[in-house]
């Protein structure tokens, strides 16, 4: 069974790789940056997760993502942007809110559900012929604070 990090160790390594984006590694004070919170802290956190094998670092030197290191920060930005497709795309959350909100979530929500939710947003974000009918449905109601007028008549029908 995998080692269960907390949710600021998992921030830190994600943070880790989004800084890296096209670089091999990062600065402490760019996390710092990053995450708004001081250096000593970063510091800290790197000890810990150098010490745990999953980031190279070395005193005033950058930082990088061991491969292992890496493997759990690509699963928390997957989670992380799942969850904030899900809010955004499909709930309607402001964007910023949605980003926040899925921070939160990403370290909570067990594997099962981030699998399905993960798939439920690929389902709807590819359908064929656009966005699904019951999706635009969906946002309607949230603007509207009822159902279009149509809908309640099909439904109403089918009964």
């Amino acid at each position: 069974m995998e080692a269960k990090h907390s949710a600021s160790m998992e921030d830190y390594l994600e943070s880790i790789l989004m800084l890296s984006e096209g670089k091999e590694a990062v600065r402490v004070s760019q996390m710092s940056k990053a995450l708004g919170v001081k250096m000593p802290s970063v510091t800290s956190a790197l000890t810990k997760l150098s010490q745990e094998g999953l980031v190279e670092h070395k005193r005033y030197g950058l930082v990088q993502l061991t491969p292992e290191g890496e493997r759990i920060a690509q699963d928390v930005f997957h989670r992380h942007e799942a969850l904030r497709h899900f809010l955004a795309e499909i709930l309607n959350i402001d964007p910023e809110t949605a980003v926040d909100d899925a921070c939160k979530m990403e370290h909570t929500i067990s594997p099962a559900t981030q699998e399905k939710l993960a798939k439920f947003v690929e389902f709807v974000s590819q359908p064929p012929e656009g966005q699904p009918r019951w999706l635009k449905i969906f946002h309607h109601y949230l603007k509207q604070a009822k159902l279009p007028k149509e809908y309640v008549t099909r439904c109403l029908k089918e009964d």
